[in-house]
């Protein structure tokens, strides 16, 4: 830091001492000011003439309420105003009192408003120049009077101007401390999101692999003494379900990995493409999966193609955990307008709600996927149907955001 910068430093640290030595840098200026004959016979003259002592104490007042410009700026200019009048009126106009004026209406126009300044800078300008001219010893065109006008005007528009400035760097300062604090938010807001999305899918790869592996265990081992190959058969699918549980996990947490970490997962997220394959891995288990697809091969964002697959699985999932084991399951994909509507019904017994829910569908399963219906803007209906069983039914865009608005500003 430079002694400059450290001045400035100290000094606003004790503004009351700045402005005690404002006031005697003035007196004295008011003083040796009053010592100069600006009309002598030989241009600018040195003692010449002395002031008297009216215009000393006029000088001493108008100083030492300068000390106190900063708190009451206005009674401050009250007082040097009438010291100057009284100046103007009663002395000589040698003695600069108006000096301390001018100061003080710099302050004023410095710490309020420009309406503010424009009236009091008026005001100010109008009595002291109107007094000197008119009450004064002086004729009223003489330079005197002019300067007191003109130095006037220049300090309320010098204050005018600091405060101006002053503004403007504090305007500066608070759109950089909201932009920081729009940073960290937007930067939380992310991270709260990705720690949702990755839940989400934690919850979904577990609940329905593990639920599949409890399945299949339970068949093995119910046969394995009368019906080894079965039980054989029914391992070997509880082999299979754990591998893909521990394939999807390492794809789900490899994705808080460094984007150079080699050992990133690059294999593409699950959608519709794979539904078979998932339907399969129910039917292993069990489960009689009917499948009618009409979406005519529409191409989905990805983010809405791995929401409606998540559906289904979580749907397929809570089928087999809650809704019996004669239960039988319906799986429709159907392109509808912009929109595709994925439904999965069951004819289960409902021996419980689905993730353990209340029967108003408030478990996990039923809010992860209301949530992943939200965040591709679709809608979500979930509930009992008439006569037993279940239904789900999810309404996901065909387009993203981004994708309708590129359309809107590339039109074709």
């Amino acid at each position: 830091m430079s002694t400059l910068a450290r001045a400035r430093c100290t000094l606003g640290a004790h503004p009351s001492a700045l402005d005690t030595a404002l006031a005697a840098a003035v007196l004295v200026c008011m003083l040796a000011g009053s010592f100069v004959d600006p009309h002598g016979p030989e241009g600018v003259n040195w003692d010449l003439r002395t002031p008297d002592a009216l215009s000393l104490a006029l000088m001493a007042v108008g100083a030492a309420a300068l000390a106190f410009r900063r708190r009451e700026p206005m009674t401050v200019l009250a007082v040097t105003g009438c010291v100057s009048v009284v100046e103007s009126v009663t002395g000589e106009p040698r003695a600069p009192v108006v000096m301390s004026a001018v100061v003080a209406l710099f302050t004023v126009a410095a710490s309020t408003d420009r309406p503010t300044t424009w009236r009091v800078g008026l005001l100010t300008m109008t009595v002291l120049t109107g007094a000197a001219m008119l009450a004064g010893p002086l004729p009223w065109y003489a330079q005197e009077n002019l300067a007191v006008f003109a130095w006037t005007g220049i300090g309320a528009t010098a204050g005018d101007a600091v405060r101006s400035r002053r503004a403007f760097v504090q305007a500066i300062r608070d759109r950089a401390e909201k932009a920081e604090r729009t940073r960290e938010e937007e930067a939380r807001r992310r991270v709260a999101e990705e720690r949702l999305r990755i839940a989400r899918d934690l919850h979904d790869v577990v609940a329905h692999h593990i639920a599949l592996v409890n399945v299949q265990a339970g068949v093995a081992s119910h046969v394995m003494d009368k019906r080894p190959d079965q039980a054989k058969e029914a391992l070997a699918h509880v082999r299979q379900a754990s591998r893909s549980a521990l394939d999807e996990l390492r794809a789900t947490v490899g994705l808080l990995r460094q984007s150079g970490d080699p050992e990133a997962p690059t294999e593409p997220a699950p959608g519709l493409a794979r539904l078979d394959e998932l339907v399969g891995t129910f039917h292993h288990a069990g489960l009689h999966v009917e499948v009618a697809r009409a979406d005519q091969g529409t191409e989905l964002p990805a983010a809405v193609d791995l929401a409606a697959y998540r559906i289904i699985q979580e749907a397929l999932t809570n089928v087999r955990k809650h809704a019996g084991e004669q239960a039988r399951a319906e799986v429709s994909v159907v392109r509808v307008g912009p929109n595709v509507e994925v439904t999965v019904l069951d004819d289960g017994t409902g021996e419980g709600a689905p993730d353990g829910a209340p029967a108003d569908g408030g478990g996990h399963g039923l809010l992860g996927m209301r949530e992943r219906v939200t965040a591709v803007r679709g809608t979500l209906t979930t509930g009992p149907r008439y006569g037993g069983g279940f239904r789900v039914h999810a309404i996901l865009p065909v387009r993203s955001r981004t994708d309708a608005a590129d359309a809107v500003e590339s039109p074709v």
